[in-house]
């Protein structure tokens, strides 16, 4: 089953992890340990700050798990259902048992993250940031791992930046190619971001507005927060177009940080009369399965994702740290990118994410293919799966 599956999304999933421009790579990074034949078992929570059923945040827990169960690593999952301060209340009760993780993975939602790394350290419980980093004031005062917060081992993060900016070139691109300009020659769109002040979202939104900034025949005329969710996005979106028509004003496009947030745009579009995929182009961003249907409809255009894998990358590298690598010698975060599923890919990625085939994939492998090179390693989707499908094959 494996060989069958692997060939078709190996071309699909790209991208590679390297330290940011502002970390210094080690000069002679020392390799980790040669593991023992049963490599010692890790204990980790994972403070999951989506909801249950939550279709991205699912994916990552699935991954996590197939990746875990190769590397005797048990794994805990904790949901913290989108609210933050439950999630610092279930990562405070983790930090304070008598019987402690090796590592707790936590995720920087709403930059929340802080106090339980502040109780970690001081009950000497090993952190890992999953998909946002310490920013602004936080990191002016922490910077990066091991800097002031000794436990905290490394930030594993996707490339949302450059997401949010590859949706927006495309959206854009259709809507020149089809003439979606309104009366003034513009081509206007919504933006549907997921909050003001998580580092995801603010990192899609910041290539957005890059993108924007280059064409100046490209207007947002609104950028709204939908709060990651599909009811606020389509009445968000309601109102918005209802202020558009009262001012003759074409909406050619909706740029929306995560795939529920484009559907409700689609569903409050279709009721004033747009045709979502003819004049109206809408992206997302997730890989979530639904998504991937509607691209292979034409209803949308793209979606970008495939970050969910980075549940399974965070247990490499815990598995990496245990064995004697250290993973904060950049002082930065670990950058993995994100790849777009378009109509050409969308068959491939409808039998990847629907059919959830990650324990397809040899973990084991991917670790010795890229032996010797400390976590600061090709990271990519992509070379992943290659490894994968030809590391001892």
């Amino acid at each position: 089953m494996r060989c069958r599956l692997l060939p078709l999304v190996v071309a699909l999933l790209a991208g590679a992890l390297s330290l940011p421009a502002h970390a210094q790579a080690p000069a002679a990074p020392t390799a980790p340990t040669a593991p023992a034949a049963a490599p010692a078992r890790l204990s980790v929570v994972f403070v999951n700050p989506g909801k249950t059923g939550e279709i991205f945040w699912e994916l990552v827990n699935h991954s996590m798990r197939a990746a875990a169960s190769q590397l005797n690593i048990d794994v805990e999952t904790l949901w913290a259902q989108r609210n933050y301060r439950q999630m610092q209340e279930l990562g405070l009760d983790v930090v304070n048992r008598a019987t402690k993780p090796d590592y707790l993975v936590l995720v920087n939602e709403e930059n929340a993250a802080l106090p339980i790394m502040q109780a970690a350290e001081s009950a000497g419980v090993k952190t890992m940031l999953l998909a946002n980093a310490l920013t602004g004031r936080a990191f002016e005062e922490f910077g990066g791992p091991q800097e002031k917060l000794k436990t905290w081992i490394a930030s594993l993060v996707p490339d949302l930046d450059e997401a949010g900016a590859r949706m927006a070139r495309a959206l854009v691109s259709v809507a020149r190619a089809r003439d979606l300009r309104s009366s003034d020659g513009k081509i206007h769109l919504l933006a549907l971001g997921g909050d003001d002040s998580t580092p995801t979202s603010v990192a899609r939104t910041n290539g957005l507005m890059r993108v924007v900034g280059e064409n100046s025949d490209v207007v947002i005329d609104r950028l709204l927060f939908a709060n990651w969710n599909e009811t606020e996005a389509e009445r968000l979106t309601a109102n918005f177009l209802q202020w558009a028509q009262r001012r003759d004003i074409n909406i050619a496009g909706v740029w929306a940080a995560n795939d529920p947030m484009a559907f409700g745009a689609m569903n409050a579009a279709k009721r004033v009369g747009y045709v979502p995929g003819k004049d109206l182009i809408v992206v997302g961003l997730n890989w979530s399965p639904s998504a991937v249907r509607r691209v292979l409809a034409g209803e949308m255009l793209l979606t970008d994702g495939g970050h969910f894998m980075g549940g399974a990358l965070s247990m490499m590298l815990l598995r990496d740290h245990a064995d004697g690598c250290d993973l904060s010698a950049g002082k930065g975060a670990l950058i993995f990118k994100t790849s777009p599923v378009t109509q050409m890919r969308a068959n491939t990625a409808l039998f990847f994410v629907g059919e959830r085939q990650f324990e397809q994939l040899d973990f084991n492998k991917l670790r010795q293919a890229s032996k010797g090179t400390c976590g600061a390693r090709d990271f990519s989707v992509g070379a992943l799966l290659d490894a994968a499908m030809f590391a001892g094959d």
